[in-house]
């Protein structure tokens, strides 16, 4: 009898050892990351941004539980810039990606490598866009900056035929369905498997629409556009009104189908216990400007180009409740921010600046403004239409702009949120302009930009020149790309 209640007391006594050992480890794995990046979605289409043409209540709900930070920036609004600045904590003119269809130096440090190098798994599925090797050409590992789980093209915009390279296969497939959907499927997939796995995950999950073409989202979506009327954005002239009403209806049927996924992906979560443990991250590379100042796309200084959605779900941290952060986070931010949140040392590669401990309310933020840029004009904004180089600041309250002749914009969006009343060189605004002005040219000086003109930075990284314009500016063609240094597999300055 002594004997039997030996055993079940040292029974007892290992069930609540290994009880406890198991609620601790528990308690102490770090968390795991889903970071959905999507394309060309401006800050102000969606419903908790009180849009309310558009349809996206998964996303509003998702905002009613997280941090919703209202002055995100994409300091490069254009798709390359964002994603290097992303991965590296980097400014452009430092990874050197300040144009699209670039290849991005495999040598530097990466967010995929840290986190892999701190035990995390990694992955990533959807649109690359940092390659430079042509846009549907196969990336082998060694240029897939640290990610195992792989699952991605360097870029389409082909939605309902859009074909990925898996692993370090060459072997091109295609997605099944309109491939939001389909990569949201193979994410939740992804999730199940990881319900007995002890090491997080940081897992990118990046979406091409609703970047155009607009009118690709499945019927379903389509259909619950069909025919609307929308209130029309005060910046967009009267001559534009058709053309933004009928671009709106694709642009939002992609938003819908987008805000489903959403859901899909936070049942998932749930469903696998994973919720509690998980950061969920809602993005976007940049805006677009969808008719706003008679013009369309991305790049310009703008905020439906420049400002983007970012919602950072993580209740564990920041509790159950939905609240605003007027952070300035900019895009080299993100890489330090996340690592930040997660307790992992930031490397002295990155540039960016880490906002978790303001998050955290550990610290007060000691940021009042960012860098916006545009080093050199190409795509859908070359000089013959208008494009050219800036530098600039963002606040929480007012935009500034110069280009290489001068001061060029001033707004204070307080007052002028749709941007139509521009302040340069008016007497009342003359000592906030003297600030900014000497704040951005202490910022450049931060950064080492000269602020010189595009082709000057085309020249050293060794970019292709297409001088048959009228005014030259860098083609990028999307099988030739740069000229690449073999020696590293990079464009390499002279």
């Amino acid at each position: 009898m002594k004997q039997r209640n030996h055993i079940t007391g040292a029974l007892f006594i290992f069930f609540i050892v290994g009880f406890s050992y198991t609620t601790l480890a528990q308690k102490d794995k770090k968390p795991n990351i889903l970071y959905v990046l999507v394309d060309q979605w401006r800050a102000q289409s969606v419903g908790y941004a009180g849009d309310k043409n558009v349809m996206t209540p998964h996303l509003d709900q998702l905002a009613n539980q997280s941090v919703n930070l209202t002055h995100a920036v994409s300091g490069m609004p254009v798709c390359s810039p964002h994603r290097a600045s992303f991965l590296t904590g980097q400014y452009p003119l430092t990874h050197g990606v300040f144009m699209n269809d670039v290849l991005l130096d495999t040598n530097r440090t990466s967010i995929g490598k840290v986190f892999k190098e701190n035990g995390y798994q990694t992955g990533y599925l959807g649109k690359w866009h940092v390659d430079g090797h042509g846009r549907s050409s196969y990336i082998p590992a060694s240029r897939q900056q640290g990610f195992d789980y792989w699952k991605a093209l360097e870029c389409t915009h082909d939605y309902n035929n859009s074909a990925y390279y898996e692993g370090n296969s060459p072997v091109k497939k295609v997605w099944e369905t309109y491939d939001a959907i389909a990569q949201t499927q193979d994410v939740c997939q992804y999730l199940k498997s990881q319900t007995k796995k002890d090491d997080p995950f940081f897992l990118v999950l990046s979406i091409g629409s609703p970047h155009d073409p607009y009118q690709t989202a499945p019927e379903k979506y389509r259909k619950m556009y069909e025919n609307k009327i929308f209130t029309i954005r005060d910046n967009v002239p009267a001559d534009k009104v058709e053309k933004v009403q009928n671009d709106l209806r694709g642009y939002y049927a992609h938003m819908t189908a987008i805000d489903d996924c959403i859901g899909q992906l936070r049942q998932t979560l749930k469903e696998q216990n994973l919720a509690d443990n998980t950061i969920i991250v809602f993005t976007a590379d940049h805006g677009d400007l969808m008719g706003s100042h008679g013009a369309w796309n991305k790049q310009q200084p703008y905020d439906e180009s420049i400002r983007v959605p970012f919602l950072i779900h993580y209740p564990k941290a920041f509790g159950p409740k939905g609240k605003k952060s007027s952070i300035l986070i900019n895009s080299p931010d993100i890489m330090p921010t996340l690592l930040g949140l997660t307790g992992i040392n930031v490397p002295k590669s990155v540039e960016g600046k880490d906002f978790a401990p303001i998050l955290l309310g550990k610290k007060k933020n000691d940021v009042t403004h960012t860098l916006i840029s545009c080093v050199q004009p190409f795509g859908q904004w070359t000089r013959a239409r208008g494009g050219k180089e800036y530098r600039g600041l963002m606040t929480e309250n007012y935009t500034y702009v110069r280009d290489l002749n001068g001061p060029w914009l001033l707004f204070d969006r307080t007052k002028d949120p749709f941007q139509l009343n521009n302040l340069v060189g008016q007497p009342a605004v003359a000592a906030i302009q003297t600030k900014l002005d000497i704040d951005l040219w202490n910022e450049l000086k931060k950064r080492k930009d000269e602020f010189l003109p595009g082709l000057s930075y085309v020249k050293k990284w060794n970019y292709v020149i297409d001088a048959t314009e009228t005014v030259p500016y860098v083609k990028i063609n999307y099988q030739g790309l740069p000229i690449l240094d073999t020696s590293s597999g990079y464009p390499s300055p002279k």
